[in-house]
């Protein structure tokens, strides 16, 4: 079984370090996330995930999109952005992505920031869900 490279686990730490109840219940299931395959598409990837049974869902089950960490990466000269989409109540798929260059073999070397700067508004980041 595949598990989670340095950056996605980074960037998933990062997107889910919220101290809303929505970001506290995803942060949670990241302990019974297992990787189901990894597609490397050129210029990014999209990694899907499976959450244990045991793990908390979000209330009603929503599914939506968001993302609003960036990275500069090694080997990309505009960086990467990504997004992850819950489905369900469930962390579901990291997607990640370079602007409009090939994506790098390794990356290992990498710093992340919210798209904002430092600080994060997190209820704009809540209020931005994008149902999926």
């Amino acid at each position: 079984m595949e598990k989670l490279t340095k950056l996605e686990r980074a960037v998933l730490e990062k997107l889910l370090g919220g101290t809303s109840e929505t970001f506290r219940i995803l942060r949670g299931q990241l302990g019974s996330l297992r990787v189901i395959d990894r597609e490397l598409t050129g210029v990014g990837f999209w990694t899907n995930f499976a959450i244990g049974g045991e793990a908390e869902k979000l209330p009603g089950g929503p599914s939506f999109w968001f993302g609003d960490v960036v990275a500069e990466l090694d080997g990309l000269k505009h960086g990467a952005g990504f997004d992850l989409l819950v489905e369900d109540g469930s962390l579901r798929m990291l997607e990640g992505y370079s602007f409009d260059e090939p994506w790098p073999e390794k990356a290992d070397k990498f710093s992340l920031r919210f798209e904002s700067g430092t600080a994060r508004d997190e209820q704009a980041v809540l209020r931005s869900f994008t149902p999926a």
